[in-house]
């Protein structure tokens, strides 16, 4: 089988560019935020000086005074401390939950655009976990993680220019603290990267598994295979763990890096302190203020360094969501004026000389369909029919453009003239061609929203003719008509009236060509009959390709596609099928025994 691919994770410097613009918005809060923190940071400073004055002064015989001097200096201190921090919240509230939010937005958007064939390519797990779990991850980073690190980075530049302030000599030795924090950095940094993309797509790959295990439940349970799809989501989830045991353990080494540089530093600070006050040449108090200053760097410094794995996390998150929005902006789009002239211009759905192989090389001999040729005219219907594995869904999926052929072309018009469904953009090839797959899904929502998706603001009486068009009578008596609550939580539906509101879509979109994958299979043989009657009201007056499930559909469509081992080896009538006596007279001998 093909293996996923995952959708495009864009680069750093293109992710923090996507910020750039939503922060600039914001220009006045970012200011604001600067001043706050910088006024923070200052008045931590007050503490390490008034105890070095007064380890100058008391010795010396200063009174009283200079005490509550000191005293008030730092409640004052507090006050601007308190004041910077809420101050700083605020502002940085200001700036990170709108972004966020657009952020959010734009990918939510942008998860909806993406070439149906790209999705299908890389598995919804994917797509999944970047609109949930990584949009978490930075709303977590936004509301926790960033007001710690701007606050950290703030102390850190105003502690060290105040500890050059206090004599330069202190600060030269203080200095030396920068190459062993940079080879901590220059260590960390390029094994992170790796390390917490990783971490992300492992977490991707888990999603996926849960949430194939959780929609094909009831599959698994047919077939007895729990143990072996909860075998495959435990790997899965093991493989995450792992990971991040391996990325905190990369973590606590980068903590010991950090740990020898503030004890080798902070000595060598004590003892050019005690040789410049041996000497006469500094104080005792502006060495104490020193000391203080650099161990006060301990904390933000170990923060920094502590929340960057946080910090690496988020990016990591960042790059797979601005991914996202880069997906659907990048997407190949053609001018709508050509396209649509190069549509009508021959409106048939053409299949010429189509291969397909899941394998990652078009050319091996594994294909699931095998020079498969096809012509459906507007308004004809063709059956297709054939035992579990022929290819007639893999044939539904290329007819509908969901998938690519690995060789030939799927185009709307003729094999000399007309347009490869892939390069058509989506919202021009839905509006030639819809699909009603076997599985359909009820939106939560009332009616009138679960019908109306193809069609925004359709008015309602739009919406009751599609519904009476296929049949839905039942949609009139329910107790809010079409804005009764439909869904999980709203009101329970039957599978028959879950699959007439997928052809009611498909009525109301109005397509000129429909694909139907066992469109009626859900229902079962009780509702099979009324359902089919549905379908053929759907498909009225529109071409339409119908992976038949019962052999009564194939009855009544104008040709039957008989399909073996990828390959096409009857065609024609139902009556001419019939009459031939091949393949598809014996299935028609069993059906109708």
């Amino acid at each position: 089988m093909r293996a996923h691919t995952t959708l495009t994770i864009a680069s750093r410097r293109r992710s923090f560019s996507h910020l750039a613009p939503l922060l600039r918005a914001r220009a006045g809060w970012v200011v604001l935020l600067v001043i706050a923190g910088l006024a923070n940071a200052g008045a931590g400073l007050v503490g390490p000086w008034a105890i070095g004055r007064l380890v100058d002064e008391l010795p010396a015989g200063a009174g009283e005074d200079v005490v509550w001097f000191c005293a008030i200096a730092v409640a004052v201190a507090g006050i601007v401390m308190a004041l910077g921090t809420w101050i700083g919240a605020w502002a940085l509230a200001h700036i990170a939950m709108p972004v966020v939010a657009e952020l959010r937005t734009e990918v939510v958007d942008a998860a909806m655009s993406p070439e149906s064939q790209r999705i299908e390519s890389t598995g919804t797990g994917d797509l999944v976990s970047r609109v949930a779990d990584d949009s978490r991850k930075i709303s977590e980073a936004a509301a926790q993680v960033l007001p710690l690190v701007v606050e950290s980075l703030l102390v850190v530049l105003v502690s060290a220019a105040g500890l050059v302030a206090i004599d330069w000599r202190l600060g030269l030795v203080g200095l030396i603290a920068l190459p062993m924090y940079w080879f901590t950095l220059r260590w960390y940094l390029p094994r992170s990267e790796p390390i917490y993309k990783e971490e992300r797509a492992a977490f991707g790959r888990r999603a996926g598994r849960l949430l194939g295990g959780l929609t094909g439940a009831q599959t698994l349970r047919a077939y007895r295979a729990e143990g072996g799809e909860m075998t495959r989501i435990d790997a899965a989830s093991g493989e995450a763990r792992d990971l991040s045991i391996h990325v905190f353990r990369f973590l606590t080494r980068a903590f010991g890096r950090n740990n020898r540089a503030e004890a080798v530093v902070l000595s060598l600070l004590l003892i050019a302190g005690f040789a410049l006050v041996w000497f006469g040449e500094s104080t005792a108090g502006a060495v104490t203020t020193a000391a203080l200053v650099f161990h006060r760097l301990f904390n933000p410094i170990g923060a920094l360094v502590g929340l960057f794995d946080q910090v690496q996390s988020a990016g990591a998150s960042l790059t797979r969501m601005v991914g996202v929005i880069d997906e659907a902006t990048n997407s190949p789009r053609r001018s709508q004026a050509s396209v649509d002239r190069a549509v009508t211009a021959a409106p048939a759905l053409v299949i010429d000389d189509v291969w397909f192989t899941y394998d990652e090389d078009p050319s091996s001999d594994n294909h699931v369909l095998t020079g498969v040729d096809l012509r459906i005219d507007p308004g004809e219907v063709v059956a297709v029919v054939g035992t579990t594995g022929a290819g007639k869904s893999t044939l539904a999926r290329i007819a509908a453009g969901l998938s690519a052929p690995s060789r030939g072309r799927a185009m709307l018009g003729t094999a000399s003239a007309g347009q490869e469904l892939t390069t058509l953009p989506e919202s021009v090839l839905r509006g030639h061609i819809a699909m009603v797959a076997q599985e359909v899904h009820t939106f939560v929502g009332t009616l009138r929203e679960n019908i109306a998706l193809p069609v925004d603001e359709a008015p309602d009486e739009a919406i009751l003719a599609a519904l009476d068009t296929v049949g839905a009578d039942w949609a009139r008596t329910l107790p809010q008509g079409l804005d009764t609550a439909v869904g999980d939580g709203g009101q329970r539906l039957s599978p028959v009236q879950e699959q007439t509101i997928a052809l009611a879509r498909l009525v109301l979109a109005d397509p000129d060509f429909a694909i139907l994958d066992e469109a009626t299979a859900e229902a079962g043989s009780a509702g099979a009959h009324v359902l089919e009657g549905s379908a053929r009201a759907a498909l009225a007056g529109r071409g339409a390709l119908v992976v038949a499930h019962r052999l009564s559909q194939a009855e009544t469509a104008d040709r039957v596609l008989v399909m073996d081992h990828g390959r096409v080896v009857e065609a024609g009538t139902h009556a001419e099928l019939v009459a031939a006596g091949g393949r598809y007279a014996e299935l028609w001998e069993a059906w109708s025994a």
